[in-house]
């Protein structure tokens, strides 16, 4: 299953299959103006099961990955969620920090397909003295050798990258923020590279019923190691 302190680096893994038209879809879904709006599957304003601390969390929907056993297979498809303008997720996650957040968690799906909404996503928070985890199905070998300025603005702007595909022969529930043993956790900034004894503790779930627009309950489901983060 491999230590409970996550590796700096790590084997890369052949298994990162992209659809062909990746780039061409989220423009599709997003709309002409990428980067100003962001197609979201799930926001938790305030979490401590996605990261270490109280977290904003928001899941982006739509991954060109098809990994077996896909913790969040609802996320997949780059049709569906909501189109968001970044400004209000911005907007949020400052609203977010009267709840006591520390950072922002960038999940899916797949953050880097939008990767432009998500650099300004990640810039801001970070402008706001929030730490920034980014969660990819890719390795940061394959982001970085794309040479795509928006995942690398995005990059430049996160803390924490937790990278690779979910490998489900591979799956562990021992490292915490880590679905397969494959997968690794990056520090990529100072603040990152700081002692941080809550990344060594156990892995958590979080269930929140509230009540939706039109009076119905949503019981919201998150955290490790829970087979993905859901509204029921």
């Amino acid at each position: 299953m491999g230590p409970k302190n996550a590796p700096e680096s790590g084997p890369e893994n052949g298994r990162e299959n992209r659809r062909e038209s990746d780039v061409d879809v989220v423009a599709d879904v997003v709309g002409d103006g990428v980067g100003d709006v962001v197609n979201v599957a799930l926001v938790v304003a305030c979490t401590e099961a996605e990261g270490p601390g109280r977290r904003f969390a928001l899941w982006v929907q739509g991954c060109p990955l098809r990994c077996p056993g896909c913790c969040n297979p609802e996320f997949l498809p780059f049709g569906g969620g909501e189109k968001r303008p970044v400004t209000d997720v911005i907007a949020a996650i400052d609203a977010a920090r009267a709840l006591g957040i520390e950072g922002v968690s960038l999940l899916g799906g797949e953050p880097t397909s939008q990767a432009a909404a998500m650099a300004r996503i990640a810039e801001a928070s970070q402008g706001m003295g929030l730490s920034v985890m980014v969660y990819s199905g890719f390795t940061r070998e394959a982001l970085t050798n794309r040479h795509d300025d928006d995942v690398d603005r995005l990059l430049a702007a996160t803390d924490l990258l937790v990278d690779g595909p979910y490998v489900e022969a591979e799956r562990t529930t021992e490292r915490r923020f880590i679905g397969s043993t494959n997968q690794v956790l990056h520090r990529l900034t100072a603040r990152a590279l700081r002692p941080d004894p809550r990344l060594d503790e156990g892995n958590s779930i979080e269930l929140r019923l509230t009540t939706d627009k039109s009076g119905a309950q949503v019981l919201t489901v998150n955290g490790w190691p829970l087979f993905g983060a859901n509204t029921r």
